[in-house]
């Protein structure tokens, strides 16, 4: 990449790495780090990637206010487009048959894999950050630059707003079991929260913003990545296990294979 990766991820079989940069191109590389396949489409920065859980469908969000589906091989199946303004983050539902994305323009949408608008999800005051689905998709959670994270049944009604954090918060993700949320700030901090949206557990340790957080597939360990140019580990207690350093600016973005093994990490 010729410039900041912001977003990186397994393929559910763990033989691909996905990565979104602000290059304006998608790549996709092996788990040696061979480049295979570089999409170049979009006519903005790419912000961020998410596969299908089938593995054969990747979803782009894009600062060009679209969302686009690619195939495995990198052809481009679909552009989803009805955000106003850049597109930030988008999420698969677990049946692989819903792409959820977020964008500057304060809301989250729902299409369908053919490209048809499903839903508009309006509540946030500000740019939606982050979209994440539960792992029965049944709730959608966004994070908002406005400070909070809602909880939304699939049909748009919103059923949680989730408050706490000071600043922005940047990223949220799901347990595997579905149980628990957690959420990264621009306050420095992690949060977990349980699926009523009551606050577990405040995670301190990074002294710069929070970029992204990611659960271990079997839900044991969380990795957050900061703007400290690190990535920590944690217990599902809050208990900090491991700091990876070697990075030498912000890490945007982290994400485990699906065996739990391994862990990628993007940096600007």
């Amino acid at each position: 990449h010729t410039d900041l990766v912001r977003s990186v991820i397994f393929s559910p079989d763990g033989q691909t790495l996905a990565s979104a940069s602000d290059d304006g191109t998608v790549k996709l590389w092996d788990r040696s780090g061979r480049e295979l396949q570089t999409l170049t489409s979009h006519a903005n920065r790419v912000r961020n990637v998410s596969f299908s859980p089938d593995g054969q469908t990747l979803a782009s969000a894009s600062e060009d206010g679209t969302v686009k589906l690619w195939d495995r091989s990198g052809r481009e199946l679909q552009t989803l487009t009805g955000h106003t303004l850049s597109v930030l983050s988008v999420s698969f539902s677990p049946d692989g048959q819903t792409v959820a994305s977020a964008s500057i323009d304060r809301t989250v949408k729902l299409w369908d894999r053919s490209g048809r608008e499903l839903q508009t999800l309006t509540g946030h005051t500000d740019s939606v950050l982050s979209v994440s689905f539960s792992p029965d998709g049944q709730t959608v959670a966004s994070a908002s630059r406005d400070g909070v994270m809602k909880l939304w049944d699939r049909s748009g009604r919103e059923l949680q707003t989730l408050t706490g954090h000071t600043d922005w918060v940047l990223s949220v993700s799901f347990s595997p079991d579905g149980q628990t949320l957690a959420s990264a700030s621009g306050d420095d901090t992690i949060k977990l929260w349980d699926r009523s949206g009551r606050e577990l557990q405040t995670l301190t340790g990074h002294t710069n913003r929070v970029r992204s957080v990611s659960f271990s597939p079997d839900g044991q360990t969380l990795a957050s990545a900061s703007e400290d140019g690190t990535i920590k580990l944690w217990n599902r207690s809050g208990r900090e296990l491991q700091t990876l350093t070697g990075h030498t600016d912000w890490v945007l973005s982290v994400s485990f294979s699906p065996d739990g093994q391994t862990l990628a990490s993007a940096s600007a």
